[in-house]
């Protein structure tokens, strides 16, 4: 039985339709890509793109699984045909993780879903004040910011980077301890610090409401270690082998996925803070903004190829 498209995925791929001279739609995928495994890592950003790329699939006609993975976990599940999407490959703070598996072609990544983003340690405001401006600040206030640098779960890239600078002693950071526990353990972390008054570092990055929710300020100096920029960062899609070729309408989309800065901090914002549901934020959100979505739909179709309704053929792209 064929799956009725929604309405407002008929009226983006109407859209679609209309400001094109009737492009052809892409075949429709085999039975065997009907369920679409993705790998989520944690991060409220990465729950964000995952959240909306899966309503969208619903939509599509697909069926969704999500596991929640550590990185390396990630790329090992990917490689071994377990898992089928990662929406939250951070570049270049994650080239260590990502490497071996395209030198090896087990896992492709499909081009860059968000540019703009940064990842580098960040302090407190009291810390700021206090004179931690670099990362070359941090071992002569070792006393006041308690000798630790939190960071978020274990085996993340960014952790890994931090534990290579404590293991070399580079910023005079030898006797300084990293502690591990998970993203919204280091942020409770850090607003506790807030609160009381005391310094802290940790990991910091955006897109991520902790930059609107925080009075925080990231540390110059890291580019040997995070990149320049304060750790400027693109996210890439990554997949295991031979999905988009074996799955082409699904694989059109995964390249379509172009993300903004503002849609992710309103996104993570919303869900974070009210604790709302996430595919119906997700929902909202594209009911909101059709043109992201006619892109994002360009030369897709649904799972098994059908066309839209005869009935909404008159009707006026948004």
């Amino acid at each position: 039985m064929t799956r009725p498209t929604t309405p407002l995925l008929a009226s983006a791929l109407l859209a679609i339709s209309l400001s094109t001279s009737l492009p052809a739609l892409a075949a429709a995928d085999p039975e065997r890509c009907s369920t679409v495994h993705f790998a989520d890592v944690g991060w409220s950003d990465i729950t964000v793109t995952t959240a909306v790329t899966r309503h969208v699939l619903s939509e599509l006609g697909y069926v969704t699984k999500v596991r929640r993975l550590s990185v390396p976990d990630t790329y090992k599940a990917l490689s071994d045909g377990k898992i089928d999407v990662f929406l939250g490959n951070w570049m270049p703070s994650m080239e260590n993780d990502i490497r071996p598996y395209l030198e090896k072609g087990t896992v492709e990544s499909l081009g860059a879903n968000l540019t703009g983003a940064k990842y580098t340690l960040a302090v407190n405001h009291a810390a700021w004040e206090g004179g931690v401006k670099s990362f070359a600040d941090l071992a002569k206030f070792k006393q006041q910011l308690g000798g630790k640098v939190y960071g978020i779960e274990p085996g993340n890239d960014g952790n890994k980077l931090i534990q290579k600078m404590i293991a070399g002693n580079a910023f005079g950071l030898g006797d300084f301890k990293l502690v591990e526990s998970s993203e919204n353990g280091m942020l409770s972390q850090v607003k506790r610090a807030e609160h009381l008054k005391q310094w802290a570092v940790f990991l910091g990055w955006e897109p991520h409401p902790m930059n609107n929710q925080l009075t925080m300020h990231y540390l110059e100096g890291g580019d040997d270690w995070f990149g320049p920029n304060y750790g400027g960062a693109t996210v890439y899609t990554n997949v295991r082998k031979g999905l988009t070729q074996e799955c082409p309408n699904l694989g059109q989309l995964l390249k379509n996925l172009k993300f903004s800065l503002a849609m992710e901090n309103h996104l993570m914002g919303a869900i974070l803070n009210q604790s709302t549901n996430r595919r119906r934020e997700a929902k909202a959100w594209l009911k909101a903004n059709p043109d992201t979505l006619a892109a994002w739909l360009k030369g897709v179709t649904t799972r098994d190829g059908s066309p839209l309704p005869a009935a909404l053929a008159g009707a006026k792209a948004p």
